[in-house]
């Protein structure tokens, strides 16, 4: 996006200090009849991060956010925001603003009157309600197009007067509920970009909701995975991809392949024969593996390791343009593997096909115990 900067008279964020919470949940409960929305929810989001809340349908994630908004109120539990307890603030007087999947624009009004609603209705004077307007206009590029109504805009303009609308009265918190899932796939990548681009100048908390694992990995600081009601894991993108707490996280945030163990002086025991891991198990356990960090190789070439490495033959091959991935029988074991359609002639790269046998090399560092 051209143009972003800091609205006008607004402190540039402090880089380089210790996270300060901003938004803390503790024993958040919230119950619509029999059905359990939120189960005992503690969370922190820090200031300035960019903090997405991923899962599927009905696990709570849009809940939580009407709950930080203040659009519903907890059964239990405390919220604060700003060290202040929201229990008694009403929506209006939260330091949030919320951006909705379906926008929630006013079809009546102009791009410039819809931005210009919140600061209207808090009674700022003129002059300062166009100052406001025009720099949020430009922060989403959206200049020249003020005077057109909802009706004449495309969903990707209609999704960033939603933004400018929002930030426009400078919360400390942007809650942004599904934003892109109305959106086809090639405006949701770029969307993705200009909002990471956007929160980093402004410096403002996004919490953002999706049920995009890829969304969630490729714009967050850290991510919140959530089940049930409850959340399983809680870190950085490549802390909750590369090691799973839980077997639900492994398998929402993409394929892995599992193999049930039990302890094993190499590591351990597995339908596979023994396996090295980085510590041997001390009970039995599950298992993880992404299908990316297994590695192939000729069944009669040279292999670099000794351990860990598999016979399997070739059963199916789905090339995605990108990556091949391979299908395969190790006895009674299906794997999954995953490698890119390098360039042939590059040292390692290797085709296979349909019922040849294969070695698959699985790398101690990357079998994750993970629970179930």
């Amino acid at each position: 996006m051209p143009g972003l900067g800091l609205p006008p008279g607004a402190a540039r964020p402090k880089l380089g200090v210790v996270a300060e919470v901003l938004v803390r949940l503790q024993g958040v409960r919230k119950r619509y009849g029999t059905t359990v929305a939120l189960d005992g929810v503690d969370l922190e989001v820090h200031r300035g991060e960019f903090f997405s809340l991923l899962g599927p349908s009905g696990c709570g994630k849009t809940t939580l956010l009407r709950l930080l908004a203040g659009f519903e109120t907890p059964d239990a539990g405390r919220i604060e925001i700003g060290g202040r307890d929201m229990a008694r603030v009403p929506p209006y007087e939260r330091p949030v603003n919320t951006v909705f999947q379906n926008y929630a624009l006013f079809p009546h009004m102009t791009v410039e009157a819809n931005i210009a609603f919140g600061l209207r209705m808090k009674g700022l004077p003129p002059e300062a309600i166009r100052e406001k307007v025009a720099w949020a206009l430009e922060l989403v590029d959206l200049l020249g197009l003020e005077k057109r109504y909802p009706r004449e805009l495309s969903g990707g303009q209609k999704q960033r007067v939603a933004l400018a609308r929002a930030l426009v009265l400078e919360p400390q918190v942007l809650l942004l509920d599904e934003p892109l899932s109305a959106l086809d796939a090639r405006l949701r990548q770029d969307l993705r970009v200009e909002l990471i681009q956007l929160q980093r100048r402004l410096g403002t908390t996004f919490i953002f909701v999706t049920h995009d694992q890829e969304e969630a990995l490729v714009m967050s600081d850290r991510i919140a995975v959530m089940r049930s009601g409850r959340i399983e894991q809680v870190g950085l993108p490549d802390e909750v991809y590369e090691r799973p707490k839980t077997r639900f996280v492994a398998a929402f945030l993409g394929r892995s392949n599992f193999l049930p163990a039990r302890p094993h002086p190499l590591g351990a025991e597995t339908p596979l024969g023994p396996l090295r891991l980085k510590a041997p198990l001390a009970r039995e356990a599950l298992l993880a593996i992404r299908p990316e960090k297994i590695r192939l190789y000729p069944a009669q070439g040279g292999v670099p390791a000794r351990e860990n490495l598999v016979r399997a033959v070739v059963e199916e091959i789905v090339y995605t343009g990108a990556e091949n991935q391979y299908y395969l029988r190790a006895g009674e074991v299906r794997l999954l593997a995953y490698t890119l359609n390098q360039d042939l002639q590059e040292p390692g790269a290797e085709e296979f096909g349909y019922g040849e046998e294969v070695l698959c090399y699985l790398p101690p560092e990357n079998l994750v115990v993970v629970h179930e």
